[in-house]
């Protein structure tokens, strides 16, 4: 490794920059076989800093103090490898799906390079996942074999059937240790990948049934993040944190996008604030990406004034955030006067006059979609405007709302959201039925509800599981959390709205599982459903049946990638009006 810092990460005015020079990245723009696939390859060739460390490794030593470790393209280069060489030894050929549990940080990436530098296909997989339905997910891919941090779950599992045992079961631990000397890697290598070629596999929440598993390709994977090389904050004193899974397409593509650009980045393995908060104060980073997860940890209690010190953007991608927790978080830090679009900090802007306070890029995004293809810039000084997401990024060829039949409906209309968009997925793996369910007259279906506006600005207001189909109308999840978050947050800190069946005659109804703030732990329920009622009531939204306060974690249940689990509050709850259910 090149570097080990304690508490804090090395200066920029101390060492040379690891940025790659502009005329470098309008290359890559232009590359005609650059892929996800083969980035490091085009950086460690085209960066003149390869030998600088700028991704991050970070642990605790025993005083608790943050350590910092660096690794350059060059080290990188080594260890993928190193990991290459124990695959090709264990007979991983290309096109070989193999099975990636390890946890979040550098080390899936690790697994990722060296499996796609031989062609193979990572099934990249949260170690969160329960090992049963982990074993329905590994046996609908077809995996190979499976490298993880701990096999005791899955070994078990399999014993249970050992059909589905695949050829081999490793501990990541053996790969970290293995002697690559006298091994040997294929004739061809690293791996010339077309265009379609698929190079990863991921997985959907899986929380009930087998998970969907979105392929990532070649070439669609890196569609529509060209323009980030010379757009991206990439200042010689930017540094990003990404807080996002890296098991997942969005820790993947904001660490596409960081090593082609050389731009300083903190890998981080944990996503609650009690981890991430003194990696911040150690990194001192000038831009977080992360899902709304960590963002609601951040914006709630007290905030992390000197952790972000420095933060002039927060990037936010998978589901849309709450104006209730961007507005606490764009108080912190401080940005130049220019920095007002998504993904873009001009080398004129680093110029000006710094302002008090930072801007919150709110990208609408999914594997499926392949990145964020919705972004609203969020500052100080832009007004409320609930479920807003803005308008159409430029990577998206053309989006819709849909009506049932495909055709577009006219604006301020509730319907399907579409795109059209050159970085959609090719589909799901082993499931073409699954894939053809979302298309529909020539779009892809996000599968969220949303509205457009005559300024074509977006509006996303539920998931489409999630919408509530109440005897009035339907009833949108999302938009019933924004008044609770934005306009009770006195008394809630969080919150997720489901539907449930309402008293005999009623229908569907909607109810809400609350986290409180701290000082309003004592405040009861009914108090709490009439403030939020009120609120409702003056914003014109459907007004709840039910609270319920999270006393407990287990009360709100979160998934791997963190998301709540609406389905298992609607289960949880399915009899609240007609049987008592447990507390």
């Amino acid at each position: 490794m090149s570097d080990e810092n304690t508490a804090a990460a090395p200066s920029q005015s101390s060492r040379p920059s690891p940025i790659a020079p502009m005329a470098v990245r309008e290359k890559f723009m232009t590359e005609p076989d650059l892929g996800a696939g083969n980035f490091l390859d085009h950086a460690l060739a085209a960066n003149p800093n390869r030998d600088v460390p700028f991704a991050f490794s970070h642990s605790t030593d025993h005083r608790g103090r943050v350590v910092l470790r660096g690794h350059s393209l060059t080290d990188l280069a080594a260890l993928r490898d190193r990991y290459a060489k124990w695959y090709n030894a264990n007979g991983v050929r290309p096109g070989d799906p193999v099975g990636i549990v390890v946890p979040e940080g550098l080390e899936p990436i690790i697994h990722f390079l060296a499996l796609s530098a031989l062609g193979a296909i990572p099934a990249m997989i949260n170690d969160a996942m329960r090992p049963d339905i982990m074993v329905r997910y590994l046996d609908h891919v077809g995996v190979v074999g499976v490298v993880a941090f701990d096999t005791t779950g899955l070994a078990a599992a399999y014993r249970k059937d050992p059909q589905r045992r695949p050829g081999f079961l490793a501990l990541a631990a053996e790969v970290q240790a293995f002697d690559a000397g006298h091994a040997a890697l294929p004739d061809q290598y690293p791996y010339k990948h077309e265009h379609d070629d698929v190079v990863a596999l991921i997985h959907s929440s899986g929380t009930t049934g087998t998970p969907k598993s979105t392929i990532l390709a070649h070439r669609q994977f890196w569609d529509g993040k060209q323009p980030r090389m010379t757009r991206f904050p990439a200042e010689p004193y930017d540094k990003l944190m990404s807080l996002m899974p890296h098991t997942h397409a969005g820790g993947l593509s904001y660490f596409l996008t960081a090593t082609l650009l050389g731009l300083p980045t903190v890998v981080m393995g944990s996503w609650t604030r009690e981890g991430v908060e003194p990696v911040m104060e150690a990194f001192q980073p000038t831009m977080i990406a992360s899902f709304p997860r960590t963002f609601v940890e951040l914006a709630t209690g007290e905030l992390p004034v000197k952790g972000a010190a420095k933060v002039h953007s927060w990037f936010n991608t998978g589901d849309s955030a709450h104006h209730g927790h961007i507005r606490r978080l764009i108080t912190l830090g401080e940005r130049p006067a220019g920095l007002i679009k998504p993904w873009l900090l001009p080398s004129e802007a680093a110029a000006q006059a710094a302002l008090p306070g930072s801007q919150y890029v709110d990208g609408l995004g999914s594997s499926e979609m392949g990145m964020a293809n919705f972004g609203q810039v969020w500052t100080p000084e832009v007004p409320r405007n609930d479920r807003c997401v803005g308008k159409k990024l430029e990577t998206v060829t053309r989006a819709a709302v849909l009506d049932q039949d495909g055709a577009e409906v006219p604006d301020g209309t509730v319907g399907l959201l579409a795109i059209q968009s050159p970085s959609l997925t090719p589909g799901y793996w082993n499931n073409e039925a699954l894939t053809k369910s979302f298309m529909l007259n020539g779009f892809w279906l996000t599968g969220d509800v949303a509205y457009k506006d005559a300024d074509g600005n977006f509006y996303h207001l539920d998931r489409t599981v999630d919408v509530i189909d109440t005897l009035s109308g339907p009833a949108y999840t999302l938009q019933i959390e924004e008044i609770l978050l934005a306009d009770c947050d006195e008394l809630v800190q969080d919150c997720s709205v489901f539907g449930v069946p309402g008293p005999s005659g009623r229908g569907q109804v909607p109810a809400a599982m609350v986290r409180l703030q701290a000082g309003a732990a004592d405040v009861t329920e009914e108090t709490l459903l009439e403030t939020a009622n009120k609120a409702l009531a003056g914003a014109g939204l459907t007004e709840l049946a039910a609270v319920r306060v999270a006393r407990d974690p287990r009360d709100y249940p979160l998934g791997p990638t963190g998301k709540v689990l609406k389905r298992e509050l609607r289960t949880r709850f399915a009899t609240l009006f007609t049987a008592q259910t447990p507390r």
